[in-house]
C-alpha cells in the first residue's frame, strides 16, 4: 500500500468492490470517460468493468484514510517510453467519486504518484490522456508538472495529451 497525505492506493480488495466502484461510477463521474465507460452502474456492470480494467493493467483503489472510504480509482498501464530510449512509459488515469470533488484527492494522488515513480528507476515518463472540458483534470496535471503535449493516434479526438517526463 502507498500511502500520499490524506489518501492511500491498494490494489482491488475481494470484498464489495463491484459495489464501491458501481458506487462511484455515476453519469457526472463517467461523463468525460471513453463512451464505453459512460452510463449508470449496476454491481454487475461494475464487475464486467472491474476484468476489463484489470486485463489491461493495474488499477488501485483510492480510499481516504480519514473515512477508510472508496473516494476513486488510479488506472495504471505501461508502454514503452516515447522517445525510445531505456525505461517505460507509464499510462495514467484516475477518477474520483462525485462526494470527493474539490477537496484536492486528485492534487495529492497525482502528486504522491509522481513522488513514488521518480523512485523507479525504470520508469521514464508519466502520460494520460484528459478530456477538452475537464479544466479540473488537466489542472492537476499541470501542477505536478506535466506539459501538453500533441495528442496521439490512440487518444480520443476530443483529449488533450499530457506528458511528465521523470
Amino acid at each position: 500500500m502507498n500511502e500520499w497525505h490524506a489518501i492511500s492506493s491498494r490494489d482491488w480488495p475481494q470484498q464489495d468492490l463491484a459495489y464501491a466502484v458501481a458506487t462511484m461510477l455515476t453519469e457526472p463521474v463517467t461523463r468525460s470517460l471513453p463512451v464505453s465507460w459512460q452510463g449508470s452502474y449496476t454491481v454487475e456492470r461494475a464487475r464486467e468493468w472491474i476484468e476489463e480494467r484489470d486485463r489491461e493493467g493495474t488499477t488501485l483503489v483510492v480510499v481516504d484514510k480519514s473515512t477508510k472510504q472508496a473516494v476513486g480509482l488510479m488506472i495504471l498501464f505501461e508502454t514503452d517510453a516515447e522517445d525510445g530510449g531505456d525505461g517505460i512509459e507509464v499510462r495514467l488515469g484516475y477518477l474520483l467519486s462525485e462526494s470527493a470533488w474539490g477537496q484536492g484527492f486528485a492534487s495529492k494522488l497525482v502528486r504522491g504518484f509522481v513522488g513514488w515513480c521518480r523512485g523507479q528507476t525504470s520508469i521514464a515518463s508519466i502520460a494520460g490522456g484528459v478530456a477538452q472540458d475537464n479544466l479540473a483534470s488537466k489542472r492537476v496535471l499541470e501542477k505536478n508538472g506535466f506539459r501538453l503535449v500533441q495528442s496521439e493516434g490512440e487518444v480520443v479526438q476530443d483529449d488533450q495529451f499530457f506528458r511528465l517526463q521523470l
